[in-house]
């Protein structure tokens, strides 16, 4: 893990970058294409963008902009809610890739676990993957039951779980059988959506390594195996975010970062989210 280019080489043996850009809430438009180009253009080799976003096709834009070959970006999109289901996510699948202008995904994810349609979205998305359109295929935001409930099932088991993940937020046990598993986890929403930036914990180990709270955060996230998306649309932050492979957080820093968790989550719960 020594540059933005580093990878984990996931359980079906393509390679994943550690640190991406997230374009969560990104106007379709100036805003993405701007700060997906700002992002290539600094080293970010990473995208994780979603149908629901409605922005996928500036990040495509940005993409075919970069000059950038193909086969060196890792770009992620996600299956809506509302679209899941074998032949409607196939048909979810054709417009984002349409959008995206790509002829092959390296991560397809079904967003969030919706019952009663999941297992049939998963079976969509290993056709996809059988038929050589998709490297990887995963889930996002599924919890220890919901993933022993698919893979009961599945053909082909995911290769990554994305899900809320900070340090107000540890998510411990997911992690432990996602481990166990064979499933990488990633986390959306690494900063807390910003709650944790006055954090004193976090700002004092910052101030030792001359670091922001946000570079001490994405450094734990790193160090504990962790891929990461963070957002922002400010070519600044993105440069910023970047600049975590310089330093190392010791043994005691991350305890006590670890020691931050209150189980809160900043987004919804996917027990009891409205679908």
């Amino acid at each position: 893990m020594k540059n933005l280019q580093s990878t984990v080489t996931l359980s079906n043996g393509e390679q994943m970058p550690w640190l991406g850009l997230g374009v969560f809430k990104m106007s379709e438009g100036q805003e993405v294409i701007d700060s997906t180009k700002a992002a290539i253009r600094n080293g970010y080799r990473s995208i994780d963008t979603a149908a629901v976003y409605q922005n996928e096709d500036g990040v495509g834009q940005a993409i075919k902009a970069s000059g950038i070959p193909r086969e060196q970006l890792f770009i992620t999109t996600k299956v809506w809610n509302s679209d899941q289901g074998y032949e409607s996510t196939l048909k979810a699948f054709d417009s984002s890739m349409n959008k995206l202008g790509l002829d092959y995904l390296d991560l397809y994810l079904i967003h969030w676990p919706v019952k009663g349609k999941y297992k049939e979205t998963w079976k969509a998305l290993e056709k996809l993957h059988k038929d050589g359109r998709v490297r990887s295929i995963g889930v996002s935001n599924f919890q220890i039951h919901h993933l022993e409930d698919l893979l009961a099932d599945a053909e082909i088991r995911p290769v990554v779980n994305q899900v809320e993940l900070h340090p107000l937020l540890s998510q411990v046990e997911l992690r432990e059988y996602c481990k166990s598993q064979g499933i990488q986890i990633e986390a959306w929403s690494p900063l807390a959506q910003g709650k944790l930036l006055d954090n004193e914990v976090l700002k004092a180990i910052g101030a030792k390594y001359g670091k922001s709270t946000a570079q001490v955060i994405i450094r734990w996230d790193l160090q504990n195996e962790i891929v990461t998306i963070p957002k922002s649309s400010k070519e600044q932050r993105i440069i910023e975010n970047a600049d975590v492979f310089d330093f190392e957080l010791t043994a005691d820093e991350i305890e006590q970062i670890n020691g931050l968790n209150q189980n809160l989550r900043v987004g919804p719960d996917p027990d009891n989210f409205d679908f």
